[in-house]
């Protein structure tokens, strides 16, 4: 066995103890409970398209609170008339939706597109969020003490009713709708795979969420800032590792009932491959994970590939 192998090895037998609160289910039926009947308060608007064969409508809906979320809702003009899959698809941490022409690739195989902000970060969307305590450079502890009114509950929420935004479009096919992103937004994809029941399949390219108590000790990425914050007051380290407990997709993955293809970089110092594999391993759905030995954080276009064809393989 060489030294690729072994690794590969090593991480399909990592199967860390959870750290899962002992409410988390009841946590969850509560919160999505409260939420089911939250008014959309959407809009739609149509814009000029770069490309002539794509139709873009500029998006606003409210998930957790009355902050309007921005996304784009692409349509591929050569589908017209017809029910089609549709791509909810997060952005990595820091990011934004975009410009709606990188999203090209899914309008050519057919799909709908409805691209999301995700809050308070490099978008068209802002932050209304409540905290009661200062926060780490970032936003992800913001309210970190609290886990009914922390970043991760907002977005998790705001997630969650991107999903139902999208089933309820007359153009999308609300049984073939795809979760996707990379990093952060591949944590997103997960994160309401496990909290949804309207997404038929789930795309996670190197998934950050997973396996967060490890992240903080180790990651290079996001997390950095919990680690700051739990460095500036150790006592609130249980409480930190509390509130990440609800959230961590490692102790949500048997939530999972949809098929799930996931990439992971074995060079990736940001969402590390123990982190990836700790979720990955625990996930009881049909399921497939491609890692890449010399890839850091990365989307390697070979993996675009294998993600096109799982879609295409799934939905048609």
């Amino acid at each position: 066995m060489n030294a690729i192998q072994s690794r590969l090895a090593a991480l399909e037998a990592y199967r860390p103890d959870r750290y899962a609160p002992s409410d988390l289910e009841s946590f969850w039926d509560e919160t999505l409970a409260r939420f089911a009947d939250k008014p959309l308060n959407d809009s739609r608007r149509r814009t000029e398209p770069l490309f002539p064969w794509m139709d873009v409508d500029d998006v606003r809906y409210e998930g957790f609170d009355d902050t309007p979320i921005a996304g784009w809702f692409l349509l591929p003009k050569m589908e017209s008339g017809r029910k089609l899959p549709c791509i909810v698809t997060f952005h990595g941490y820091t990011g934004g939706r975009g410009y709606p022409e990188r999203y090209a690739q899914w309008l050519l195989m057919g799909y709908a597109v409805f691209a999301v902000d995700v809050r308070g970060q490099k978008g068209d969307t802002g932050n209304r969020l409540a905290s009661a305590h200062g926060m780490a450079k970032g936003w992800i502890s913001q309210g970190i003490m609290d886990k009914y009114n922390c970043y991760y509950r907002a977005v998790a929420i705001d997630s969650v009713k991107a999903v139902e935004w999208a089933a309820r479009q007359p153009e999308v096919d609300p049984a073939r709708i795809v979760v996707e992103g990379s990093s952060q937004g591949g944590g997103l994809a997960l994160l309401t795979a496990a909290l949804s029941d309207k997404p038929a399949l789930a795309v996670a390219n190197v998934p950050n969420m997973c396996h967060m108590d490890f992240g903080m000790l180790h990651s290079t990425g996001s997390l950095t800032e919990l680690a700051q914050f739990a460095n500036e007051f150790p006592d609130r380290l249980d409480a930190v590792l509390e509130t990440l407990g609800y959230f961590d997709i490692m102790n949500l993955a048997e939530r999972i009932r949809v098929p799930v293809i996931v990439s992971v970089g074995l060079k990736d110092t940001v969402c590390m491959p123990e982190t990836v594999y700790a979720a990955y391993n625990r996930m009881t759905c049909e399921k497939e994970i491609h890692p890449y030995p010399f890839m850091g954080h990365e989307h390697i276009g070979f993996h675009n590939r294998k993600t096109i064809e799982f879609a295409r393989r799934k939905l048609g």
